[in-house]
């Protein structure tokens, strides 16, 4: 369809004959419209399908969804993982639990104890060794018993303070880097879940819909087609004789069969070369045959935008004459 309307667009052109009548256009085109196909990168079954063709959808309402069964649960499960890599990160920044603590200062206290009576002890023995009523055998084993009571005490007080001191740096950094990785892997899930029930990127007609709830999808199969008013131009053949006139930044005035009055548009782009010309040898009286692609966006309007497909005549909205 587009290519017989761009043969009679670019025929008028060349002849030079309007599409309707009042003054000769500066070109003859159509509306073309730039759709975009929106489809899920995952394959799967067409779980709902929440627009329907020829109606108007908003910015970010719904489009449709492929079967997300599989991708809930591999969510829950990374956020489950996500979880328990926090837990273990805070359990590394903490010291031991209270009853762990209780345990060390009991056993801090027994060897408190024990050295206060191996302290006695010593001090007895010295004093009977002193006065020969005791061996030097005995007073060399509490000397033993005081030094190694001694010890156990340090080592309850090292234990204690150990206790609340957090995991090595080395840990910690290790913990964080866990965290890192489960709450990336998280954010991919959540975007894999978004993207099997894209919505609109804009405000936008259905044009079409290609799949019915219940049919298998391939992956990157467009499911709905949308046409944004914005994403409307119109691909206009200005002759050769006339290219001058048609810069990229020129005000239009558009004209159509049926369309109200005062559509307008502006130029965007001109070809570099042209299209659909006559045999190689270009002779002055040919010249005037050569055509080339121009492409507008016409303007915002109150009503609907342009049908796709609608021929169109335009004009140097300046040499309009109030048409």
């Amino acid at each position: 369809m587009s290519g017989l309307l761009e043969w009679l667009a670019m025929l008028a052109a060349t002849l030079g004959l309007p599409l309707a009548g009042g003054p000769p256009p500066l070109a003859h085109g159509y509306v073309e419209g730039e759709y975009l196909r929106i489809a899920a990168p995952a394959a799967g079954t067409l779980e709902s399908l929440s627009v329907a063709r020829g109606t108007q959808v908003a910015a970010g309402a719904p489009l449709f969804a492929i079967d997300r069964t599989a991708a809930r649960a591999e969510r829950d499960r990374l956020a489950a993982a996500l979880a328990q890599a926090r837990a273990e990160r805070a359990d590394l920044a903490t010291g031991r639990r209270p009853q762990e603590v209780a345990v060390l200062v009991s056993q801090k206290a027994q060897a408190e104890a024990a050295l206060r009576y191996s302290t006695a002890e010593l001090a007895r023995q010295t004093q009977l060794t002193a006065r020969r009523v005791s061996s030097p055998d005995k007073l060399d084993q509490a000397r033993a018993a005081y030094d190694r009571d001694l010890g156990r005490l340090a080592e309850a007080e090292a234990q204690l303070a150990v206790a609340a001191l957090p995991a090595r740096d080395e840990q910690r950094r290790a913990a964080d880097q866990a965290v890192m990785q489960a709450e990336a892997a998280l954010v991919q899930a959540e975007r894999r879940l978004a993207d099997l029930a894209p919505t609109a990127p804009a405000g936008a007609l259905v044009d079409d819909t290609l799949y019915n709830p219940g049919e298998w999808v391939p992956a990157g199969s467009p499911v709905v087609s949308l046409l944004p008013p914005e994403r409307v131009k119109l691909v206009l053949f200005v002759p050769e004789t006339a290219l001058a006139r048609a810069v990229p930044g020129t005000d239009l005035a558009i004209g159509c069969d049926g369309c109200p009055p005062g559509l307008s548009a502006r130029i965007l782009r001109v070809a570099s070369q042209a299209e659909y010309t006559p045999p190689v040898i270009y002779s002055v009286g040919s010249r005037g045959k050569l055509v080339f692609r121009v492409e507008a966006r016409p303007a915002a309007t109150p009503g609907p935008p342009l049908n796709p497909g609608l021929p169109v005549d335009a004009w140097i909205a300046a040499e309009d004459g109030g048409r």
